[in-house]
């Protein structure tokens, strides 16, 4: 996949390139990722990018020229071209996976006060990361970067992009690592007991209860099996060990404090 970035400061992405996933995606040529400066395509005899609004108003707006022209000049008829704005339509994981499946993906970045209402004109989507106000669009740029780059064939492990959260509207089951006690917080012995239809089934209880609690707006889009509703029941009912439960704790290890 290439991912080819606009923007009027492209020293903002050194970090964001030379890290972690992203820079072994790009050593192992999962994916090319390419920084343009928008500034090197300005016709301007001052070498400006930005002007004040024509009718007056607060700030700088970007100008057309130089951003379609950048646009212009790094795509093709095979790109998918998107723009930062507060107008577009908020980025989610389900977005994520529809431009992790793009071969040729080009985000512009807007900055001061705005952009030239014209360059809509040349992008095929607007996108936004919420409903926040930042100074520009690269760190929306890297954010959705990042998203897509690591759902990408080799950039991580299959495991560690099963059961995340907003897979199916739900949120992550709890995780843990030893030792089995830290200063009173112990970890559920449901995990010890190496009864894998219990431990799923815990785990699925408890993306259930963390969702209802935190993402009530997402709980309301699950489609919840009979399975579901008798996990909702038990967590309603405060039953800590239900019979399923008991019989995986009976066969398995227990840590005892």
């Amino acid at each position: 996949m290439k991912i080819t970035i606009l923007t009027l400061f492209p020293n903002m992405f050194d970090g964001f390139l030379d890290n972690s996933i992203i820079k072994r995606a790009i050593s192992k040529n999962i994916v090319e990722i390419k920084i343009v400066n928008i500034r090197d395509y300005t016709l301007d005899k001052y070498n400006r990018v930005d002007t004040p609004p024509i009718g007056g108003g607060a700030g700088l707006i970007m100008k057309c020229q130089p951003v379609v022209d950048a646009i212009k000049d790094n795509s093709n008829s095979q790109t998918y071209k998107l723009l930062m704005s507060p107008r577009g339509e908020q980025f989610s994981q389900q977005k994520a996976t529809e431009l992790s499946k793009l071969d040729d993906l080009l985000i512009v970045c807007g900055h001061y006060e705005g952009i030239d209402e014209r360059v809509n004109n040349y992008v095929d989507e607007l996108v936004s990361i919420g409903d926040f106000i930042l100074t520009g669009g690269e760190i929306p740029s890297m954010a959705i970067s990042d998203a897509i780059i690591r759902l990408l064939d080799g950039a991580i492990s299959n495991e560690s992009l099963t059961n995340e959260s907003f897979d199916n509207n739900l949120l992550e089951y709890p995780q843990y690592t030893e030792p089995f006690d830290y200063d009173g917080l112990v970890v559920p012995q449901i995990l010890y007991t190496g009864n894998h239809r219990a431990i799923e089934k815990y785990r699925r209880k408890e993306s259930l209860r963390l969702t209802r609690k935190y993402r009530p707006d997402l709980f309301d889009k699950i489609n919840l099996t009979k399975q579901d509703k008798k996990l909702l029941e038990e967590i309603d009912n405060n039953i800590d060990e239900p019979d399923w439960m008991k019989k995986a704790l009976d066969k398995g290890h227990k840590f005892t404090k």
